[in-house]
């Protein structure tokens, strides 16, 4: 049984049309919150990323806007270019709901920080969401965006749903990571 708050944390799932898909990425959340120190209240508080010092935005506004722009941009594409890009909205709302799921074994706390466990510094989270996801039975067209939405994604052929959530997650990290150097 899913437990109750991650449809509070990811009040998005219901964007997902098919309900077989939607319950077993809200099990993969579910899956990772019980392999991860992290609790649901943590994801509020600590930095979406360790590698931008000072980092004040949490896990979960980095992740719901990651979402609310992928989704955004998929219907976007549905608008202008119809079937001549197909966007599949089930597997990209998913894909981007559980780009990040993985680092919740990425991370540990530490005196109250968030801070890189061992498990982390071996694994990224792409690699662990894959492996979290499909042990919930999620589809390869999502797994494949998990893999793909971040640097690894550069060395594969990205389907057009990987495309949007990568970018989604890089126009809301990189001006963060770069806002001190202009």
């Amino acid at each position: 049984m899913i437990r109750k708050e991650i449809f509070t944390l990811w009040p998005e799932l219901e964007w997902i049309r098919d309900t077989g898909l939607r319950e077993k990425t809200a099990m993969t959340w579910d899956l990772a919150l019980t392999r991860s120190v992290l609790t649901v209240e943590d994801l509020n508080t600590i930095p979406f990323s360790l590698l931008i010092p000072g980092l004040k935005v949490s896990f979960m506004a980095h992740k719901r806007a990651v979402v609310h722009i992928a989704r955004e941009a998929g219907l976007k594409c549905q608008k202008f270019f119809g079937e001549q890009l197909p966007v599949n909205m089930d597997v990209l709302i998913s894909g981007a709901i559980l780009a990040d799921v993985g680092k919740l074994l990425e991370y540990k706390l530490a005196d109250g920080k968030a801070v890189q466990s061992r498990y982390g510094k071996y694994l990224r989270h792409p690699f662990s969401g894959v492996v979290l996801a499909e042990s919930c039975g999620v589809p390869a067209e999502v797994c494949h965006i998990i893999a793909a939405h971040a640097g690894e994604g550069d060395l594969i052929r990205r389907s057009t749903e990987a495309y949007l959530v990568h970018h989604a997650d890089f126009m809301t990290y990189l001006p963060f990571k770069e806002q001190n150097k202009f």
